[in-house]
């Protein structure tokens, strides 16, 4: 299955990748389950933020919120692996919910797609778009 994202938003979350080196970045991902139309970055609060990432809980809710308002709908969730590729790892893999949301990880320069599916996740081709 093939994503279209934006240009901005796949260069923001590069970006925010270098950033955040040698911590893992993570933000929420805007749009629709075919479609990464805006990334906006979040505080990682994992007590270890060099090997693991959690979405700041008050982002979260915020982007919740504002979707059922009538907002931007929830896509997914970006993260980094400053130290590894991009894929999910074993952690991920453990942790993601079944929901179909899309995942995209940063390792190693590059940026990668993945739907988050029962027994695993299923990974996505993507097409950059201006947008």
């Amino acid at each position: 299955m093939a994503i279209e994202v934006t240009r901005q938003a796949a260069d923001a979350m590069l970006a925010r990748a270098r950033a955040a080196h040698p911590r893992e970045a993570c933000g929420i991902l805007f749009g629709s389950p075919s479609r990464i139309e805006r990334f906006v970055t979040c505080a990682n609060v994992h007590p270890e933020p060099e090997k693991a990432f959690e979405i700041d809980p008050q982002a979260l809710i915020d982007a919740y919120r504002a979707a059922r308002s009538g907002g931007p709908g929830i896509a997914g969730w970006f993260h980094s692996h400053p130290h590894g590729a991009a894929e999910p790892s074993a952690t991920d893999r453990a942790l993601a919910a079944p929901d179909g949301r899309i995942w995209a990880i940063a390792g190693q320069g590059r940026l990668a797609f993945f739907r988050a599916v029962e027994g695993g996740f299923e990974t996505l081709s993507s097409a950059l778009i201006d947008g």
